[in-house]
């Protein structure tokens, strides 16, 4: 089949300021968002392939999320006045919510390209451009390309090919969401965030606002994240970790009813209302995600005009509540390197820069979830 040359190099419609370069994002969730809206503000064109994926309908949910930072990298205030979207503990965010926030801003700026249902098979480059090879045979070409591709990254493997794959920690995490109506009238609806430990693991209870946006008693919901290590086995019977790497998540029809019954009896003895009857309303309608923990800690983020942003670059613990702003100054920092190689500096030095001012934080980030992890998987065993 012939392959086709893409170059995104031209400027996208409605550009008013001169084109300040080019770049491939390989990956469109929040750290590649984040990316190309950084890129876009200083003039770059922005490329971005994003494989066709289903967005989590678990309850999953962002910490150390504020209006300030996302007013920061999307450069608006919230349409509803910063309320909508936001759970009632303003230290947590819907990832839903936000996606939908940098989505949104992407969509609107006419720099930035996005290319759904592109998969990345491989990236190159030589010494005047890189490029993504995609599976249905096309190449994208810029001057730089950024690999967003979370931690299963197909980028890494280029950008550091003695270290190519993220590690299974040690545990899963059991994710869900319940619309308040579900909850008895008698259950108090939290306010805050809720860490909770057992000898039997560790749970994360937060409020959320419902589908819509809406905090309004009696439209809101509750997102629940339970550190579990008794499941390793499950995880690689049905293929989620194979050797020490992280493939996928249990999806509910791959947890076997005899799994089901265990957590829910599991959840009447070890939690206390609202999180009990909120994990098992999940469990009655089956809307429970298993997501094995991968963590990477990074020796490089660059190589040549090839670069890692967000989990492609680093993978701790959720626990840390770190990931989000950890990827929200990558995107920041990368966009100042390209600035500064849109003048008279060699892209690969200006990104040399970029490493050089990320590698040591994201490496401790990553570092310091992983003692928590060692001890949490110790412990369980």
């Amino acid at each position: 089949m012939t392959t086709s040359l893409i170059s995104a190099t031209t400027p996208a419609a409605g550009g008013e300021s001169k084109n300040q370069g080019t770049a491939v994002i390989v990956g469109a969730s929040l750290a590649g968002l984040m990316t190309g809206v950084a890129l876009a503000r200083i003039g770059v064109q922005v490329t971005m392939l994003e494989r066709s994926r289903a967005l989590p309908r678990s309850g999953a949910a962002l910490g150390g999320v504020n209006e300030q930072m996302l007013q920061r990298i999307t450069g608006t205030d919230h349409p509803d006045n910063a309320t909508a979207g936001r759970s009632v503990a303003a230290s947590v965010q819907s990832w839903m919510a936000v996606h939908a926030r940098l989505r949104a801003a992407v969509d609107a700026d006419p720099r930035i390209e996005i290319r759904p249902r592109t998969a990345v098979r491989a990236v190159g480059q030589d010494v005047d451009a890189a490029w993504a090879f995609t599976t249905d045979h096309q190449t994208f070409r810029a001057d730089v390309v950024i690999g967003a591709d979370g931690h299963r990254s197909v980028v890494r493997g280029s950008v550091a090919p003695g270290k190519p794959d993220a590690t299974f920690a040690g545990y899963l995490i059991w994710l869900g969401l319940t619309g308040e109506p579900a909850l008895r009238p008698t259950r108090r609806f939290p306010r805050n965030v809720d860490i909770l430990d057992s000898d039997d693991g560790i749970l994360l209870g937060y409020p959320l606002p419902g589908p819509g946006g809406s905090t309004a008693p009696g439209s809101r919901q509750i997102g629940w994240a339970w550190y579990d290590a008794g499941h390793n086995d499950l995880l690689r019977e049905k293929g989620s970790v194979v050797g020490n790497v992280v493939r996928h998540s249990l999806a509910p029809a791959d947890i076997p009813e005899a799994t089901f019954h265990e957590l829910a009896d599991r959840a009447r003895a070890l939690w206390p209302d609202p999180w009990r009857g909120a994990i098992l309303d999940c469990i009655d309608r089956r809307a429970v995600l298993g997501t094995p923990i991968a963590e990477y800690v990074p020796d490089r983020l660059v190589n040549g005009r090839l670069a890692l942003v967000g989990d492609a670059a680093h993978v701790p613990t959720p626990m840390t509540g770190s990931g989000f702003s950890a990827s929200l100054h990558d995107a920041e920092s990368i966009a100042a390197a390209v600035g500064e190689a849109m003048g008279a500096t060699p892209m690969a030095q200006a990104l040399r820069g970029y490493e050089r001012e990320r590698l040591p934080g994201v490496r401790s980030m990553v570092e310091s979830g992983q003692q928590f992890s060692r001890s949490f998987a110790r412990a369980a065993a």
